[in-house]
């Protein structure tokens, strides 16, 4: 998964803009078009999006409002469109700040860095709409804070820490209920049904804690 996706037409800028975070410790997918970024954001989500504005096709405000239509993941707009409207227009739509280009790049890697300390520290898992406090055991969807058992807290947890692998059922069975266990390892399918119950849309077709069969399960 790329930490921060980067929205931009211009491929010398964006290559730019990417080579500059790459070497300061972040993942970085670069897409040209709004549509290539939604399509990336669907598939893989981000902790970080930095939309320019003029772009072909879907402009950059249609970008920040349909992410913020299912996610809260923060958004920085980067533009040399420096109105006050366009501006206001940002950040009504969802965006957490607006730059103008040009603009100076320690000032916008202060602000990513900034971004990450606030949202994303050690106690914490922010992922899409989910978010999990490791210290204080609360999940919230949506920003909505779900109830959950230690055990479903348990295997949340331990699978979002492993985002995108393929876990198998005795991996997670033995990691959460433990090898001496007196459980049965039905419990495990109980548990991830649970969970799907309490964080997916539709439960019965996830998009968020997959089967993957003759395997197990994995946090996408």
């Amino acid at each position: 998964m790329a930490d921060i996706i980067i929205v931009e037409d211009n491929i010398e800028i964006g290559n730019l803009l990417s080579d500059f975070l790459e070497a300061e410790g972040f993942d970085t997918y670069l897409a040209l078009t709004g549509e290539e970024a939604l399509e990336i954001f669907e598939e893989d989500n981000a902790k970080l999006v930095i939309i320019d504005i003029m772009l072909p096709g879907l402009d950059g405000f249609g970008v920040c409002r349909k992410i913020r239509q299912k996610s809260n993941t923060p958004i920085i707009i980067v533009s040399a469109r420096d109105s006050k409207e366009d501006k206001l227009n940002g950040l009504m739509l969802g965006a957490d700040d607006y730059i103008e280009k040009p603009y100076d790049i320690d000032i916008l890697l202060a602000k990513i860095n900034g971004i990450f300390k606030r949202r994303y520290s050690t106690d914490e898992i922010n992922d899409g709409n989910i978010r999990l406090d490791k210290v204080g055991r609360h999940v919230w969807v949506n920003e909505n804070e779900i109830t959950m058992t230690v055990k479903e807290f348990d295997l949340l947890l331990y699978m979002m820490e492993n985002k995108g692998k393929a876990l198998s059922k005795n991996e997670l069975f033995n990691k959460i209920w433990g090898f001496d266990s007196e459980s049965e390892p039905q419990t495990l399918t109980v548990h991830i049904n649970r969970l799907r119950e309490k964080l997916e849309e539709d439960p019965k077709n996830p998009k968020r804690l997959l089967t993957v069969w003759g395997v197990g399960y994995r946090f996408t």
